[in-house]
């Protein structure tokens, strides 16, 4: 984009990321005497538009995200229609992805400051454990979990807050969108063993999913990565775990039993809520 484009009652300024099914843009609102604020418009491409399942499900994102307000998680505006176009309004976190984060150090060839690693995955988990024990007015369980836990997903901004984005593909009771068996949804080296495996899954697999961008984090290597889609599953499903501190000296025994204890393979082993684990974090 060289210059603002009119969009309803917003002014897109520049298009930010880009992927199969969506687009994100930096915007604007305009209200009265002045007032200007800046947003994120994620609007279905036009590729999409017909594509009835993915409308679904983008519904979806903004239906669930807009029942949670955390500070660790992007908070949703609205959710409209314009010329046809599906789009959510939400809050603009000015920063980086933890992708980015991490590409930064691996180019210097470091791993991520260890405190700036565990804080961040703390931060996640705090939110995590909102959204997973979250209720709805009645006081039924919304049985979130957000199944695609991952670098891309996480965002800090240059004032240090870390932002979880995307619920595209949560599972909350009562969507309207529902995941046929067998059909695997996530980026597969961040899933848990449960995920790859296809049984049901609960709000576990979104903390084995943080420990896995932990343990990058710390040690600046991918833990499940293969030649294939299908070697990479096969790793994951075998669960098998290097102890980080082989790949980074630096990481202290304390913290490395935090890590391992997040990437159990029997979730019954695993932290139980998220809550225990940003706890852990941030007492290790």
């Amino acid at each position: 984009m060289r210059k603002p484009m009119p969009f309803g009652k917003y002014l897109l300024l520049d298009r930010i990321a880009v992927g199969g099914m969506a687009e994100v843009f930096a915007a604007k609102t305009f209200g009265v005497e002045g007032f200007e604020r800046v947003v994120a418009i994620k609007r279905i491409l036009p590729t999409m538009v017909e594509d009835d399942e993915f409308i679904s499900m983008f519904i979806d994102e903004a239906r669930i995200a807009s029942m949670l307000n955390h500070a660790n998680i992007v908070q949703i505006y609205e959710l409209g229609k314009h010329d046809d176009t599906y789009f959510i309004s939400m809050e603009y976190v000015s920063g980086r992805d933890v992708r980015m984060l991490i590409d930064k150090y691996k180019k210097r060839g470091q791993a991520m400051p260890i405190d700036l690693a565990c804080y961040v995955v703390a931060k996640v988990a705090e939110g995590l454990d909102y959204a997973h024990r979250k209720k709805d007015q009645a006081g039924r369980d919304l049985g979130i979990i957000h199944r695609d836990i991952s670098p891309q997903n996480v965002l800090v901004s240059y004032e240090g807050e870390v932002k979880i984005i995307d619920l595209g593909i949560a599972k909350a009771a009562g969507r309207l969108q529902k995941t046929q068996a067998g059909i695997l949804k996530g980026k597969f080296g961040y899933m848990s063993p449960e995920q790859v495996r296809g049984i049901p899954i609960d709000h576990r697999s979104d903390i084995y999913s943080a420990g896995v961008m932990l343990y990058e984090m710390l040690t600046g290597t991918k833990l499940f990565t293969g030649e294939s889609d299908f070697s990479t599953l096969e790793k994951v499903r075998a669960g098998d775990v290097r102890p980080p501190s082989e790949l980074n000296p630096e990481i202290p025994p304390a913290l490395e039993a935090v890590v391992m204890k997040a990437l159990a393979k029997d979730r019954d082993q695993r932290y139980q809520w998220a809550g225990e684990f940003a706890e852990a974090l941030l007492h290790h």
